[in-house]
């Protein structure tokens, strides 16, 4: 028993060092992503550094979800892969102690940081989003830091464009200066120019004071108005003028109560009760736009009645319908005057647009319920997958470290982030199908789950039971069980011979095999086509034939003693039985084939390649057939 809780505790203090290098490096790395994808918001604004180190903290806890199922992996990966690469888990094996018992204590610490990213997920995180949001929001509509560039137009104050021709830096002087006011419009400008000038910001930071010297300042009288011509303008000259131009320098924070009522900044109960509230909505509008429907498709026969039960809205309906006659309303419209029809038509045309307009704004009300609703259930469910991605990611990690026994940081980095893109695609292919409402939300959300979770279990099961996955030449064999790859046929002249074979029985063997090559050649001449392919193929018992006939003939001509003869056996091909010669000998695969396209017509180009190649090697046989043929036949003579 205590070697059994030294054997836990090694496993620990081997896997909580990788699992914390990794976790904090991969968050390093996913925060310079966030960095990057922001920086044009944050640079240049002349932000404290309080407040860009509390904005990378907040973005560090809501990335956390990111990094941790990528640390698990790595960390884990490397762990087995260093105890593999050692020989330890060999040791641990030979001692009685199996691969799923020496993962146990990973299993329950894992699992407790299941736990409690769960209770991060739920509580940390939507406080952390909203921190995060709020203070990028409003990094990105403070100011930029004033920095006027030399001899060109600077248009970063809202309202105004600066013209500054030279700046001494020295004594901070600017030289030509040309101020367009442009707030009340570009007709009404007010036009500032001035030989030089300092600039300067007020202490509330919310002005830019502008002393000018030497200039002149020219302004409209009144307003332009779209179709004067000339306007009489004021024009005055100064030698020392005061401008104050409106320019909030600071850092304002947005208020959070906004984004606190948005999903990101709510926990599952408060979730649980928009999807409610917004699904009672939902229900509501649907019944009320379904009931103005009606109305305004039967107004007879809805409109002020009240009916105790079905069978007596029926007897009405069915009163009110018999009263109805039908009326020629070509007839009736053509016999109205020119302009009361017309006077019809247009009515109708606006009371159709009308109608065409409230039921887009009906159905964009109804389509942005709906999207809301979606986001909610997407973020409730967010709440669960963390937790289960860790679990699933230790699952596939673990195990392939024990299977390839590789440590270190090279090939568990490159398998690390190979299987980290794969699941990082395939989830936000599904949070993207949810989100457009085009699958259902837990369908999308639970995605990557159902896909990486049966690939868990695989890699597990294969390492409990030392089955080499990876394992080179396994899968070189299946592959030319499928697909297949020439083989040279080798044949060794005989020095000394027993049994001398019959040169007439031996004619009458190639002659047969020549006739059956050809046969099948003749047999298949076409080209099989998609459909005839995927439900039939080339017979596997013909190609079954001529190959056993094939080796038989050979091994009986061995014993020839023409050594002109037995060398031009070499010449015969190997023929194989591959899948690809008729993969719907299998009945569901080749349904499966003939229906999903994008698999089924690759492997389909792929058997023509092959079926070619195949009849090539029966016209080979019978080529080989006829000069062996010719060698023997003059001694049979």
């Amino acid at each position: 028993m205590r070697i059994i809780k030294r054997l836990y505790l090694f496993i620990l203090q081997s896997f909580l060092p990788l699992f914390a290098m990794t976790f904090f490096i991969v968050l390093f790395i996913v925060l310079m992503q966030f960095l990057w994808k922001n920086i044009d918001d944050l640079v240049g604004k002349g932000l404290e550094m309080s407040v860009l180190a509390e904005l990378f903290f907040y973005a560090a806890l809501t990335l956390v979800p990111l990094a941790l199922p990528l640390a698990i992996l790595l960390a884990s990966l490397m762990t087995f892969g260093n105890l593999g690469e050692k020989f330890e888990l060999t040791a641990m094996k030979a001692s009685g102690v199996s691969l799923l018992k020496a993962m146990s204590p990973l299993i329950v610490f894992i699992s407790g940081i299941a736990v409690v990213a769960f209770f991060f997920q739920n509580d940390v995180l939507p406080h952390a989003q909203v921190k995060m949001y709020t203070l990028l929001f409003s990094a990105r509509q403070k100011s930029p830091e004033l920095e006027i560039p030399e001899g060109v137009f600077y248009d970063n104050i809202p309202g105004y464009n600066l013209f500054v021709r030279e700046k001494n830096r020295e004594t901070g002087m600017l030289h030509e200066v040309m101020i367009y006011d442009v707030s009340r419009g570009g007709d009404n400008s007010t036009i500032l120019l001035a030989d030089s000038g300092r600039l300067a910001m007020t202490p509330d930071m919310r002005y830019l004071y502008l002393h000018l010297f030497q200039g002149q300042q020219f302004e409209n009288l009144r307003e332009q108005k779209s179709m004067d011509k000339n306007v009489p303008f004021r024009r005055e000259e100064f030698a020392e003028k005061e401008v104050l131009i409106p320019f909030d320098a600071n850092f304002n924070r947005l208020d959070e109560s906004g984004m606190r009522r948005q999903y990101v900044g709510k926990n599952m109960q408060e979730l649980n009760h928009s999807i409610d509230s917004i699904g009672a909505r939902l229900d509501s509008t649907g019944t009320i736009y379904s009931a103005e429907l009606k109305r305004m498709a039967f107004p007879n026969l809805t409109a002020g009645r009240m009916w105790h039960s079905e069978e007596e809205r029926k007897q009405e309906e069915a009163k009110d319908t018999a009263v109805i006659k039908p009326v020629d309303i070509d007839t009736l419209i053509t016999s109205l005057p020119t302009n009361v029809r017309e006077n019809i038509f247009n009515q109708a045309s606006s009371l159709a647009q009308q109608q065409v307009s409230e039921l887009q704004f009906k159905s964009l009300t109804v389509h942005d319920d709906k999207r809301i609703m979606r986001r909610h259930e997407i973020e409730l469910l967010k709440k669960f997958t963390l937790s289960v991605a860790c679990l699933v990611f230790f699952f596939i990690g673990a195990p392939l470290g024990a299977i390839i026994r590789k440590g270190g940081l090279g090939t568990p980095l490159v398998i690390s982030v190979l299987l980290f893109l794969f699941y990082y695609i395939i989830d936000n292919t599904g949070y993207k199908m949810a989100r457009d409402g085009r699958w259902v939300v837990w369908c999308g959300i639970w995605l990557s789950t159902f896909i990486l979770a049966p690939l868990g279990i695989y890699v597990t099961y294969k390492a409990m039971n030392d089955s080499s996955v990876f394992d080179a030449d396994r899968y070189k064999a299946l592959f030319s069980k499928l697909i297949g790859r020439k083989v040279d046929r080798k044949v060794n002249y005989k020095e000394v011979i027993i049994n001398d074979i019959s040169t007439s029985e031996a004619i009458a063997r190639l002659s047969a095999l020549r006739e059956m090559a050809l046969a099948f050649v003749e047999r298949y001449s076409k080209r099989q086509s998609y459909m005839t392919y995927w439900k039939q193929g080339y017979d596997p018992a013909s190609i079954l034939q001529i190959s056993e006939t094939l080796e038989e003939d050979v091994d009986y001509m061995t014993d020839c003693r023409n050594q002109l003869a037995v060398n031009k056996l070499m010449d015969y091909p190997v023929i194989r039985n591959l899948w690809v010669y008729h993969p719907g000998q299998v009945k569901w695969l080749g349904t499966a084939g003939l229906w999903v396209i994008i698999i089924g017509f690759p492997v389909y180009l792929l058997g023509l390649k092959a079926q070619k190649n195949l009849k090539e090697e029966m016209r080979r046989i019978a080529t080989v057939s006829t000069a062996i043929l010719d060698i023997l036949e003059p001694h049979e003579n």
